[in-house]
């Protein structure tokens, strides 16, 4: 994380890289589309490595638009219906200022003190400590938290957790990520698609002894490059599904891992109390996972505990750091374990210190 005094120019730095990260994961659908032809084209003629490949890159031009139209399609879809499907899957409601009033006056407050507009502010019935911002336009923008977070969080550090979610609202995070998730929906569903696809006609063909091209010698001897250069064009259209596939799921991490900085720093700006941002995450670390919710979802909260192995699929930083940058850069502090804290029995100017020292913690133990 960079020092808050840069913040604004941070942010304007970070939307240009995310464009340009969203921009290569548009790419990939094109790069999908290119297996797809290449796959094709092994299957409906015979030619050289390079025949395939060119005739795979013609197939490409020709379904260029519309393939963009399709993806655009998709988006459109998403662009209407995201909210609705997204309160079906998590079960969410809308609240209004009589049912929640403490909860809808601090996001109201945000709001007025930095001249937002207000989002629909909405509650998901579950235990877990979480909470997220959806929506793509003014009209749409959503506030959720869970009941256990209301339960679980004091006024100050609710408030923290919502200025950090109207931060991503402010900073475009919510409608980029919400477009990601699309995006990279397209590349996992048709990749899948294709892939799946390819292992059937692979498992049918070894299961009928048949090859899915002649194989006397006078065919052989026809065919310009042989069966050889099919199996390495199919190879090759493999790698570039799986290659694609890798790659949507790494761009949707960085994506989501180079804002929570920015979040956690943008509530501490409308908060002015980095201590109830460090708390706020220091009472959510590892009860934020919330049941038979979409991965693309979890990528919006405010903590992801799912993650893959090592560091590398987590589409969160840690905790840790998240707080350790808090204590660095926003003059937070992080509270002393209970462990550390002396206890004092007996008389009450009994020495905590079994060395008879006077204890680290001052004059307040």
């Amino acid at each position: 994380m960079l020092p808050a005094f840069g913040l604004y120019s941070h942010i304007r730095n970070n939307r240009i890289r995310s464009g340009l990260l969203l921009a290569g994961l548009f790419l990939l659908v094109y790069v999908l589309t290119y297996a797809g032809a290449l796959i094709a084209e092994t299957m409906t003629r015979d030619d050289t490595l390079d025949g395939y490949l060119r005739g795979a890159f013609g197939g490409l031009l020709t379904a260029f638009p519309w393939v963009t139209l399709g993806t655009g399609l998709w988006l459109a879809v998403a662009w209407k219906f995201h909210q609705g499907m997204i309160a079906l899957l998590t079960g969410s409601h809308r609240v209004t200022r009589e049912e929640e009033p403490k909860l809808y006056n601090l996001l109201e407050n945000l709001c007025i003190s930095r001249g937002l507009p207000m989002p629909r502010l909405s509650v998901m019935e579950s235990e877990a400590l979480n909470a997220f911002a959806t929506g793509l336009n003014e009209e749409q923008y959503a506030v959720t938290v869970t009941r256990g977070l209301m339960g679980a969080l004091t006024d100050a550090e609710m408030e923290a957790v919502l200025a950090h979610e109207l931060t991503h609202i402010r900073n475009g995070d919510v409608r980029l990520m919400v477009i990601a998730v699309v995006i990279a929906g397209v590349v996992s569903f048709f990749g899948e698609l294709m892939f799946r696809g390819l292992t059937r006609m692979s498992w049918r063909g070894s299961w009928r002894g048949e090859s899915s091209r002649p194989s006397s010698s006078s065919s052989s001897g026809g065919r310009k490059g042989g069966g050889g250069a099919a199996a390495i064009a199919i190879l090759i259209a493999v790698v570039l599904i799986l290659l694609s596939w890798f790659l949507s799921i790494l761009i949707r991490f960085a994506l989501s891992r180079s804002r929570e900085y920015l979040a956690d720093a943008g509530a501490v700006e409308l908060t002015k109390n980095p201590d109830a941002m460090i708390g706020a995450l220091l009472k959510i670390s590892g009860r934020g996972e919330l049941a038979n919710v979409p991965s693309g979802l979890m990528e919006m909260c405010v903590d992801n505990p799912r993650s893959g192995f090592a560091d590398l699929f987590a589409t969160h930083p840690s905790i840790d750091d998240r707080i350790d940058a808090l204590v660095r850069f926003a003059g937070g502090r992080r509270p002393e374990p209970a462990e550390t804290v002396p206890h004092i029995t007996g008389r009450p100017d009994a020495d905590p210190s079994p060395s008879g020292t006077a204890p680290p913690h001052g004059p307040w133990g």
